[in-house]
């Protein structure tokens, strides 16, 4: 078992920044080619790899704006390995890979490892039979000293607690009930100045009374069925613009009332894997 690493450890990031940092792989070798979650029912080879990269470079230049964006290298026969978001959770210096439940994926793991390993940052160890799938399912609040962490379908029960023993900040685990909502960046978004967007029906009424008790009612940003099934909630959060695959004229106004630019980036090519904006980045920090 992992010791916990000292908070001072976990503040200090490997590279002076004054932007974010956020990791992206080029989908050279995006498919879908298995199904391990419902958005991929009927879709095998069915995507558009022109579209995917055209896609794929839209959203990298709109994210750059904001942000400085590094690159992994794609595997041949990794077809999610697009999806850094899942590749692990990072704390300022500290890197947990993900231990992924889908056998299909695990090979991924040695290789963003490798990845995290060479950036210098500590890489610690996670309990070998936990599936944990990184920022998919662990975010970082920007409001609260918190990081929020869905289990229940990919990540386990027992991932919130052993992450909290890793990074040293309270974790707050989150039920996820509904399969469409696989990962806690599919209906669940973290926004600037202590913000949030969320679906509330894809999560237990346990877990929606722990959001309610952290997170200020003006600043809950409900989303309905329509809007989370367009993946508005796995948006890349860049300060003041939200990048995101698509949303409703409503919510697209309810975030500029709150101080906040959405601006949208079509992934349908990306969806019918079941990842929209979020999923194609991870944040290797926060300013």
């Amino acid at each position: 078992m992992t010791q916990p690493h000292d908070l001072h450890e976990a503040a200090r990031a490997p590279h002076d920044e004054t932007r974010q940092r956020i990791l992206m792989c080029a989908p050279d070798d995006f498919d879908v080619r298995y199904v391990i979650n419902p958005w991929m029912e009927h879709q095998i080879g069915r995507t558009t790899p022109s579209l995917a990269r055209e896609q794929w470079r839209n959203l990298r230049a709109l994210v750059a704006q904001s942000a400085e964006v590094e690159q992994v290298t794609p595997a041949a026969g990794l077809p999610d390995m697009v999806f850094t978001a899942n590749a692990g959770f990072v704390l300022g210096a500290i890197a947990v890979v993900s231990r992924f439940r889908a056998e299909q994926r695990r090979p991924e793991e040695p290789l963003f490892r490798a990845f995290f390993e060479a950036q210098g940052y500590d890489v610690a160890l996670w309990p070998e039979p936990i599936p944990f799938e990184g920022a998919g399912d662990a975010l970082i609040d920007r409001g609260a000293d918190v990081v929020w962490c869905g289990y229940g379908m990919r990540s386990a029960a027992e991932a919130p607690a052993a992450l909290e023993r890793i990074i040293g900040r309270r974790v707050i685990g989150l039920r996820l009930v509904d399969p469409r909502f696989y990962h806690l960046d599919t209906c669940f978004c973290p926004l600037a100045r202590g913000w949030l967007m969320y679906y509330p029906p894809a999560f237990d009424d346990a877990s929606r009374a722990a959001i309610e008790t952290i997170v200020p009612r003006a600043k809950r940003v409900e989303i309905d069925e329509a809007d989370a099934m367009r993946f508005a909630c796995n948006a890349v959060d860049l300060d003041t613009c939200v990048a995101m695959n698509d949303a409703s004229p409503q919510l697209q106004k309810r975030l500029r009332d709150a101080g906040f630019a959405p601006a949208l980036a079509p992934l349908s090519e990306f969806m019918k894997a079941g990842g929209a904006a979020k999923c194609l980045t991870l944040k290797l920090s926060e300013r």
